[in-house]
């Protein structure tokens, strides 16, 4: 059994990969029996030929992925909206709290959240908080789970950084869940961190978006959080969470939770992006901070526009990274030659990671367009078919292209030689980032 005292990922390099990747697919295997896809349900989505069932059997191929009914989606076009919910979700817990967020800072955000954590688990709630461990060289005092776990809450830091050379680091996790009781999930690109609220600004306005899912899907979230959660267990529990939750039987549409891991064969997230370029009939809507393709991806966002189906991207137009920014750039040519229509965010950075497409699918998760989300970190998303909140993230992508900037032929020409240049450089390294 793998020793609890690290989060998997240990010192030494002999002993790594190969027993982080044993340890996953057991997980994997262990836990695939514990949401079933109901049948009927599947029957009624291959009907319909949406391909949404397709999707389905794919994903229940790769993991325990299950699509839901009697779920209600509400989408958060900011920061600050998501925050607010969550707020409001975290003070009506009774049995538990699961919290598992890429970065959690300190400052006014998480020092809102740490109150109300801190005041349920006085009160006997089970509270658990997970966090990337790169977060503790920049946001965190070291070795924060103690501090954490002082206060009653039960703290993991996933792949601390430790004065030992492995290739472990490079696998990150990159999930964002939060679930209460569950009854409620969110998930999206919103980390707990003040400059994802803007009270911090350090590249104009932040946009960001999430999603919050009451009723089955939640359960998805659960299981995703408690898969991560005992990966440093030798024995893992997973009941009574999962018998945990509700029903919303009001609710239109259906919910897909899914992840995706670095430790398999399967680009889970890629291939779910893909799925929907190429079902396409009339638009594919996306926001994304980062434009780093692989051919696949690539190839997939040109055959969609150039068979007639409108293919927009709305990313930054103040980068948090120039290279990253640099390498997007070196797509611009190539992608707009095809007809895909690329946008640029004047008053600020666009953190959001969504895609809409022909107001019946939509997906709102952590998953970037680039090499570190498709292939090395630790990814979850909500995809959703047929829900009442998919024609309100149209909406939010229209509103917010209105304060974007056109990418044209024109502007591509005078790009600034400097991102020319670094863009050219970096596309050896483009897998690495």
């Amino acid at each position: 059994p793998l020793p609890g005292a690290a989060m998997l990922f240990f010192t030494r390099m002999n002993f790594g990969h190969r027993a982080v990747k044993k340890r996953v697919a057991q997980i994997a295997a262990d836990t695939a029996h514990l949401l079933e896809q109901p049948p009927g349900l599947l029957l009624t989505l291959t009907a319909d030929e949406s391909g949404t069932d397709d999707l389905v059997k794919y994903l229940n191929r790769s993991g325990c992925f299950p699509i839901f009914d009697g779920t209600d989606a509400r989408y958060f076009p900011t920061g600050e909206a998501c925050f607010q919910a969550m707020l409001e979700e975290l003070e009506k817990a009774e049995q538990f709290i699961f919290l598992e967020f890429f970065i959690i800072e300190e400052g006014y955000m998480w020092g809102r959240v740490l109150e109300i954590l801190t005041r349920k688990a006085a009160q006997g709630v089970d509270v658990r908080v997970m966090y990337d461990g790169l977060g503790e060289l920049s946001h965190l005092p070291h070795r924060y789970t103690r501090l954490l776990e002082a206060q009653g809450i039960k703290a993991k830091s996933f792949t601390p950084i430790l004065p030992v050379v492995t290739s472990q680091y490079n696998y990150r996790d990159h999930r964002k869940i939060l679930v209460v009781d569950g009854r409620v999930a969110f998930t999206g690109g919103v980390n707990l961190a003040d400059e994802d609220i803007n009270r911090r600004k350090r590249f104009g306005y932040w946009k960001d978006a999430a999603v919050l899912l009451r009723g089955k899907a939640v359960k998805g979230f659960t299981l995703a959080f408690l898969q991560m959660w005992n990966l440093s267990h030798p024995t893992s529990e997973y009941q009574p969470w999962l018998s945990a939750g509700c029903t919303v039987p009001e609710a239109r549409g259906y919910v897909l939770p899914y992840t995706d891991n670095p430790m398999d064969d399967d680009r889970v997230g890629e291939t779910v992006y893909m799925d929907i370029l190429y079902r396409a009939n009339d638009y594919v809507h996306i926001m994304t901070p980062y434009l780093i393709l692989d051919d696949e991806l690539e190839t997939a966002l040109i055959y969609a526009a150039q068979r007639g189906v409108d293919v927009k991207i709305i990313l930054p137009g103040i980068p948090d990274k120039k290279v990253a920014y640099s390498l997007a750039k070196s797509h611009y040519a190539r992608l707009t030659a095809a007809g895909v229509k690329l946008y640029e965010y004047t008053p600020g950075f666009i953190h959001s990671k969504v895609f809409v497409s022909d107001d019946k699918k939509a997906v709102v998760g952590t998953i970037n367009l680039d090499y570190r989300s498709l292939y090395h970190h630790f990814e979850c998303a909500a995809y959703m078919y047929l829900t009442d909140c998919i024609p309100w993230i149209e909406a939010d992508f229209q509103q917010t292209l209105l304060e974007c900037r056109a990418v044209t032929a024109e502007s591509i020409a005078s790009e600034r030689l400097f991102y020319k240049i670094v863009g050219w450089l970096a596309k050896f390294i483009a897998p690495l980032m």
